[in-house]
């Protein structure tokens, strides 16, 4: 369970201490040591119940103290007894069990809080498994960052699979969030992970992908099936091949980087989304780009694209990408993360993923070794 801010867990102190600065110097007809009332609830917010019934006894001895000494209470004699401070302690009294009964209520909140972020944890390790660093000769780094205080987990999804054919890539997004778009997720990478190793060609793997999604789609009731929509990049990068074959089914375009030169990778014919080719045809492209050594492609979702500035203005992707430089996938991936959240002003309105896969260079044989 995350501890409360330092200042917070300081702020019954504080309060004492001002209330002690403001009592000798305000009149006499204005009895500070009565706003001693609000302590209780002031420490309910960052203390436990414990604590909160023993604050509240030294409210009311405070008050009693405050009231009963001629010096601090700014008269010639003691009020200790008087009628008003009496319903000064009785109402401290009260507004004590009030905040105990706060402070009980907010520690069961956050000890559920922390179990949903436990369990959100769990679920994206297995939904979104770590991806290995390096598949052959491509080297892999992936980002996600959820909008969600509670939960760590969101519709955005990413998956880098080994098969005969080569690595094969998918990022996406899916439409709408919360467990529907989560359990969406999941029904999408299940798929594509059985697809990538079967299918021969990336088409194939779309169209694949896409049957999967219907079927589950159609178990569902009511308009959830027009709902659970994706928007998604196929990628393969064959291992002897210095290609990229894309199909991107109305998602972002990847960014393509090689050297100081970075460009979309705009689909000469765009595929429809994940589970809208049964209503608008099964149409998949395919795109192919030279992809050779020391190359790099960027998926991301339109978090990143969609991330605004405090004054409105949406995050220019590919200009400060090309301001940043050639940059290995782990070092660009963590530039995005400190860009994104400073542009943003330190708030992310939608989950983000992005994945960056980087062709290695030919490793070239030692003579000495050749000639063995």
């Amino acid at each position: 369970m995350p501890a409360p801010p330092g200042w917070l867990r300081w702020l019954p102190a504080i309060y004492v201490v001002v209330l002690l600065i403001l009592e000798p110097i305000t009149p006499v007809q204005w009895p500070v040591s009565f706003l001693l009332i609000a302590l209780p609830v002031v420490a309910a917010y960052a203390h436990g119940p414990a604590f909160v019934g023993a604050i509240t006894v030294f409210a009311v001895g405070f008050e009693a103290i405050l009231a009963g000494t001629p010096c601090c209470a700014g008269r010639v004699v003691g009020y200790i007894g008087e009628r008003h401070y009496v319903a000064s302690y009785i109402s401290t009294a009260l507004v004590g069990v009030l905040g105990t009964i706060l402070a009980a209520s907010r520690m069961r909140r956050e000890r559920t809080l922390a179990t949903v972020r436990s369990v959100a944890e769990t679920a994206q390790r297995v939904l979104l498994r770590p991806v290995p660093r390096r598949l052959g000769q491509v080297s892999i780094e992936t980002l996600y960052l959820s909008a969600a205080a509670e939960a760590r987990i969101g519709g955005d999804l990413y998956e880098a699979v080994p098969t005969n054919y080569g690595v094969r890539l998918l990022i996406g997004d899916v439409r709408g969030k919360g467990l529907v778009a989560v359990e969406t997720a999941a029904t999408m990478l299940g798929a594509f992970r059985e697809a990538a190793h079967d299918e021969p060609d990336l088409i194939g793997v779309a169209r694949r992908v896409e049957r999967s999604m219907t079927r589950r789609a159609e178990q569902l009731e009511g308009n959830e099936v027009a709902e659970r929509f994706v928007t998604a990049v196929f990628a393969e990068i064959p291992d002897h091949e210095p290609v990229v074959r894309i199909v991107n089914c109305g998602h972002p375009p990847p960014l393509h980087i090689g050297g100081d030169e970075v460009s979309e990778l705009e689909p000469t014919d765009p595929s429809p989304p994940i589970n809208i080719g049964v209503m608008v045809g099964d149409g998949y492209h395919m795109d192919v780009t030279p992809f050779g050594p020391g190359d790099q492609l960027l998926l991301y979702t339109d978090g990143v694209t969609e991330t605004r500035a405090p004054d409105g203005t949406f995050y220019p992707l590919l200009e400060r990408v090309r301001s940043w430089g050639p940059l290995p996938p782990q070092e660009l991936l963590a530039h995005l993360h400190r860009d994104l959240i400073a542009f943003s002003g330190g708030t992310l309105d939608d989950d983000t993923a992005a994945l960056a896969a980087y062709r290695l260079p030919v490793e070239v044989p030692d003579c000495r070794e050749a000639a063995d």
